[in-house]
């Protein structure tokens, strides 16, 4: 994807970060026109509000639908924002485009259906507009990339992703755990793709919105988009998640956006280490493999099976607690011991099979 445009609009300030703003959902035209105003005010120059929201339980706000449109037109009168909103269907593409909105984004729950993507890139082929797709709501990077690739394959060039986190059985401070590892495995793979991050529903929570926002900018995504709402306390869906207009102002103003380009001697220094290091636990993995080989040998004389559940499951428990003991991430330890375990129990597996 090496022809990809810049997804900034014209008269929008290019420089890190992008954000888009606005409430999860367009509830009414005063609530739409009052937020936009302040966001607005605050030098914000993209407005989102979601018209179709897709709800897990029927029964729920689920949008204004088409008639939210006018009010997203008037915005644009007014305010001189540029409009965004959320597309799951042909209908919607069409409606979107028809009505002027300027930017769409793709939902976790659409971008993790291969069909519903394809009917979108079907609508969208010969169209010049930004289109932004998000994470599907499995941490699965395949889906994702090839939900992208759907819609670079209709033609659409100012193409852009979102990460909003990660459906997980995992109890966690996060509404969708973050995973930082796959958005930055997606933009090594697509290093010319902008990315960019979602903390409100990364968070759940509006005190997570700034220190996640923080974080994004430090791994050095390209935009935020942010829920933010007028009234959020009286909001119609998601109210934990959004932050009034001159919360999302201050945020913005303490953000720090570090530099991507300069490399001093003291930071080769430190990569260098990093590099030996690096070297030194490949070596061990390496050592510790030679050992699964030898246990499959075992397992294999004496007619015993490769899987020790029981055994597995102590091991998982008590070298996540030691991580955490030692100041690392539970989460992350149990995440490298399963990538282990998965390698072992392959090499024991060739081993059985000769």
């Amino acid at each position: 994807m090496n022809d990809l445009q810049p997804i900034a609009l014209p008269g929008v300030d290019p420089r890190r970060p992008l954000v888009i703003a606005g409430p999860c959902s367009a509830e009414t035209e005063e609530q739409v026109l009052d937020t936009a105003r302040v966001l607005a005010a605050e030098g914000i120059r993209i407005y989102r509000a979601g018209l179709w929201k897709p709800r897990t339980k029927p029964g729920g706000f689920e949008g204004v639908g088409e008639k939210g449109i006018a009010w997203m037109q008037r915005v644009k009168r007014e305010t001189g924002m540029y409009t965004a909103t959320e597309v799951a269907t042909r209908r919607h593409v069409e409606a979107a485009l028809k009505g002027g909105i300027d930017l769409l984004w793709i939902g976790a729950r659409t971008a993790a259906n291969p069909f519903a993507m394809q009917e979108i890139a079907d609508v969208l082929r010969g169209v010049d507009v930004p289109v932004l797709v998000k994470n599907p709501v499995s941490p699965d990077l395949e889906l994702w990339i090839g939900a992208i690739e759907r819609i670079h394959n209709a033609g659409i060039r100012r193409l852009g992703a979102i990460h909003r986190g990660f459906t997980s059985i995992d109890k966690s401070i996060y509404r969708n755990h973050p995973m930082w590892a796959i958005p930055i495995e997606l933009h090594r793979r697509l290093p010319s793709l902008p990315i960019f991050c979602d903390p409100s529903h990364i968070g759940g929570k509006r005190e997570l919105i700034a220190p996640l926002s923080q974080q994004a900018m430090d791994i050095g995504f390209d935009g935020l988009i942010v829920e933010a709402h007028c009234s959020p306390d009286c909001a119609w869906s998601d109210k934990a998640q959004q932050v009034t207009p001159d919360a999302l102002a201050y945020i913005l103003r303490n953000l720090v956006i570090r530099e991507q380009t300069i490399t001093t001697e003291s930071l080769n220094e430190l990569r260098a280490q990093i590099d030996k290091l690096d070297d030194q636990l490949l070596e061990i993995l390496v050592r510790r493999m030679r050992v699964s080989r030898d246990i499959g040998q075992y397992k294999k004389e004496h007619d015993m099976p490769i899987l020790q559940a029981q055994r597995y499951e102590e091991l998982l428990a008590r070298r996540a607690a030691q991580a955490v003991e030692l100041g690392m991430d539970r989460e992350f330890m149990r995440t490298v011991l399963q990538a282990i375990h998965e390698e072992s129990v392959r090499q024991q597996m060739e081993v059985l099979g000769k």
